[in-house]
C-alpha cells in the first residue's frame, strides 16, 4: 500500500510548514466523501497547505467486476484507506481533511475514519447520481452534518436544483453547491458551505461543540489562512 506523502501533487497550495505552529488551539476533522472516481483526492490536493498523504493503489483486472468505470474510463488508481490534507486558519484553527474510500468493499473502514469528525463534504458526480446513495446513507447513519458538492465534469448533464435535490433526497436544510475539485477557490467555497452549515447547526443547538464555536469565530472574524497557504476565505 502506498502510504508515503504524494510526490506528484502539484495542484494544491502545498507551501505550508509540515509542523503545526505553537499557536494552534483547535483541530477540526472534516470528511471528504463520495463514490468511486468522484474527485475526492483531487479536491484535497487542490486545497491542502501540505503535500497530501495518499493511500492509492493501481486498478487491476481483479477489480473489474466491482469498480464501475463508467464516466471515469481514464482513472487508473483508487484510494484504499484515506487521503489526508490540512488547512490552517488564523486564530489557531486547523482543518484536517480526511478523504474516504468510495467503494462498498471498504465500508468496514468507515466507522474508524469518521470517528471524531465534525461533518462531511459529500462529492457527487451528476453523470452517476445513483452511485452516491450508499455514501449518503453512510453519512446519514453516522449522524454527521453534511453538505453536498456537485463536482463538474466536461460532459456533466444540466439539471435544475429541484431535480438534483429530489434525486438525492436531500433535506431542505442540507447545503448543495457546484464545485470544480481541480480549482482551489471553488473547492474552498464548497468547504465553506459545510462550515457555515456546521455553524448554523451549532447556533440551533446541534451537537457541534467547541470545534464549531471555534470555526464560527474564525469565519465571523474574517480569519484568513495561516501564512504559506494562499487560499482566500
Amino acid at each position: 500500500m502506498a502510504s508515503a506523502p504524494s510526490s506528484s501533487s502539484t495542484t494544491g497550495t502545498g507551501t505550508g510548514g509540515l509542523h503545526l505552529p505553537d499557536t494552534t488551539r483547535e483541530l477540526v476533522k472534516i470528511l471528504v466523501s463520495g463514490p468511486f472516481g468522484v474527485g475526492k483526492t483531487t479536491l484535497i490536493d487542490s486545497v491542502s497547505e501540505i503535500r497530501p498523504l495518499h493511500t492509492e493503489e493501481h486498478l487491476t483486472e481483479a477489480s473489474v467486476s466491482v469498480d464501475n468505470l463508467a464516466g471515469v474510463r481514464d482513472k487508473t488508481t483508487t484510494t484504499v484507506a484515506i487521503d489526508f490534507g490540512r488547512i490552517s486558519l488564523d486564530g489557531g484553527i486547523v482543518l484536517y481533511l480526511f478523504g474516504t474510500p468510495g467503494q462498498e468493499r471498504f465500508r468496514s473502514l468507515w466507522a474508524d475514519i469518521a470517528h471524531g469528525a465534525l461533518g462531511a463534504l459529500v462529492l457527487v458526480d451528476t453523470r452517476r447520481i445513483d452511485d452516491s446513495f450508499d455514501v449518503l446513507g453512510l453519512v446519514e447513519e453516522s449522524g454527521l452534518p453534511y453538505a453536498v458538492a456537485l463536482n463538474t465534469f466536461p460532459d456533466s448533464r444540466a439539471y435544475t436544483v429541484e431535480q438534483l435535490r429530489a434525486s438525492l433526497d436531500l433535506e431542505p436544510s442540507t447545503p448543495m453547491v457546484v464545485c470544480d475539485a481541480r480549482d482551489t477557490n471553488s473547492s474552498i467555497d464548497a468547504l465553506l458551505a459545510l462550515v457555515q452549515h456546521l455553524i448554523a447547526g451549532q447556533a440551533a443547538g446541534g451537537p457541534a461543540g467547541a470545534e464549531a464555536e471555534a470555526l464560527a469565530g474564525a469565519v465571523r472574524s474574517g480569519a484568513a489562512p495561516a501564512e504559506g497557504n494562499t487560499v482566500t476565505w
